[in-house]
Order: C-alpha cells, then sequence, then structure tokens
C-alpha cells in the first residue's frame, strides 16, 4: 500500500461581495480586515474603489481587476538547501498565489502611506497599479529580476 498522501483541493468557495457581486472584491475585503472587523473593511474598501474610479473615470470592478493583473508576479525565488549551500531558485507562480502577492503587496505598501485615511491610501495605491507605477509595481519587477538574476539554479527545482 503507497504511503503517499492523495491531494484534495480544500478551498473553500467565496461569496461575491455584497456591491460588486466580485469574489476577487471579497478576497481582498478579508485581506483588510483586522480583528474581524468586516463592516470597518469594507468600508474602506468600497471608498478606495469610489476614489479611485472618481479620478480615474473608470467602473470600480475594473480597476481592482487591473491592478491585480499588473501586480500579481509571473515568478519567484524559494530558498532550498542542496548540499551545505542555500540556493534562490525561481518557481513559477500559480494565479492564485500571484493574486494573493498583489493584494498583500498592495495593503502593506498602502498602510505604509502617511498622512490620509485608510481609503484614500489604498486609493492612491489601486490608481498606481492601474497605471503600472509606484513602490509596488517596483517590488514585482525586483522579485522578476531576482527569478531571472537566479536562473541558472532552476534544475534545482523541487
Amino acid at each position: 500500500m503507497s504511503r503517499k498522501k492523495i491531494k484534495i483541493n480544500t478551498a473553500r468557495k467565496r461569496l461575491p461581495d455584497i456591491k460588486y457581486g466580485s469574489a476577487m472584491i471579497t478576497l481582498f475585503i478579508n485581506n483588510i480586515m483586522k480583528e474581524g472587523k468586516k463592516n470597518t473593511a469594507m468600508r474602506i474598501m468600497y471608498g478606495a474603489l469610489d476614489e479611485a474610479s472618481k479620478q480615474l473615470k473608470v467602473p470600480q470592478k475594473d480597476i481592482l481587476d487591473k491592478a491585480v493583473i499588473n501586480l500579481s508576479p509571473k515568478v519567484e525565488v524559494k530558498s532550498r538547501r542542496v548540499g551545505g549551500a542555500t540556493y534562490q531558485i525561481p518557481q513559477p507562480v500559480t494565479d492564485a498565489r500571484g493574486q494573493d502577492l498583489a493584494m498583500r503587496w498592495m495593503l502593506e505598501a498602502a498602510r505604509k502611506r502617511k498622512g490620509a485615511a485608510m481609503y484614500k491610501k489604498l486609493a492612491m495605491e489601486l490608481i498606481d497599479a492601474y497605471k503600472g507605477e509606484g513602490s509596488v509595481m517596483k517590488k514585482r519587477e525586483n522579485v522578476h529580476k531576482m527569478a531571472e538574476a537566479n536562473k541558472a539554479f532552476a534544475h534545482y527545482r523541487y
């Protein structure tokens, strides 16, 4: 009898959000949320989308979709020990992980900004990501450069 575990997809289906019917917005709200304060997170998200759509004159749902697509990385590096040395090995990123990384990076950058309400800071990050510029875009480019620089170690991939 084989001892290998059978992998079962245990990802739960997330309900789409109330206002726009988008599962991605639900994920973003859940990432914003701290200490179970979902109403506050929803207020921040919807306020940011409204603010960004006023400035860009684009529908709210399209702003988030394009921003996440622009920011999601295609490859990343993971550390692996081989014979006493640690190598940074480039790995392809799945779509779901790429979306998750993009959302986390955007929130991290918004929280680092100073001098405004959270919904305004998040709106600025959304606008920058929509245009393909800003600190999060720079972070994505750095991840891609790191993967490109360590391409020689790709044969150590799991």
